[in-house]
């Protein structure tokens, strides 16, 4: 059994590194997978503060800023916090980071870490692909938020927390166009190639840690089921 993790740099590194989240997150998964010798893990980490901040000094260093550059520099965040996570699973993550998601289809060890791979999406994408190759019909998507809301709950106080969304409808609400650090619960690129392969998605709070575990296991759970 594999599952992939959609790990939000936002929760790995806020603003920098949070080592006491990494910690107690990577307790959490050795515990289940101890559990039972076939779960595999594949989680794949964003850029977080790091990304933001780099994009917003670049994009203040040029007059004509380019889409593709600013995804450059949060892909290299999103390497940098992946190995940061790599070594946190040490002997379990024997793999090099993986930075081409359509290039592996073993791993060895326990755990698999993945970074972002090139323009025109973010991590999201990667899991969805990453899902694929291994046979995983569920991605976590681990991030700030507990659950999808109608809109933006930062602005607009009438935005209500959705339980269970179908594709056509969320993907209704984020559109098709990816641009570099869109703030959505889910790349719209990523879902558009996630609906076509039939995946679900879960959007939950990735430092609840206790809810993930709920999640991992299949138990009740908050969060937000896209599928």
């Amino acid at each position: 059994m594999t599952k992939v993790l959609s790990l939000g740099g936002s929760i790995v590194a806020p603003e920098g590194p949070d080592a006491a989240f990494l910690k107690s997150l990577v307790a959490l998964c050795r515990d289940w997978l101890s559990a039972d010798p076939e779960r595999r893990l594949v989680v794949v980490v964003g850029g977080g503060g790091p990304a933001r901040a780099w994009q917003a000094a670049y994009r203040g260093a040029v007059d004509a800023p380019d889409s593709d550059a600013q995804d450059w520099i949060g892909i290299m965040a999103t390497r940098l916090n992946a190995q940061l996570v790599k070594a946190a699973f040490g002997e379990l993550a024997p793999h090099e980071v993986v930075q081409d998601p359509t290039a592996v289809s073993i791993f060895t060890g326990r755990v698999l870490v993945a970074a972002g791979w090139k323009p025109g999406f973010s991590t999201d994408y990667d899991a969805v692909v990453l899902a694929e190759a291994f046979g995983a019909d569920t991605v976590v998507n681990l991030s700030n938020i507990a659950k999808v809301h109608t809109a933006d709950p930062r602005v607009d106080p009438t935005a209500r927390p959705i339980d269970a969304i179908s594709w056509k409808d969320f993907r209704a609400m984020v559109g098709d166009e990816w641009t570099p650090g869109k703030n959505v619960p889910f790349d719209p690129v990523a879902s558009k190639r996630a609906e076509a392969l039939g995946l679900k998605v879960v959007c939950a709070a990735g430092r609840e840690l206790g809810n993930l575990r709920a999640v991992l296991d299949g138990g009740p759970f908050v969060g937000t089921t896209i599928g």
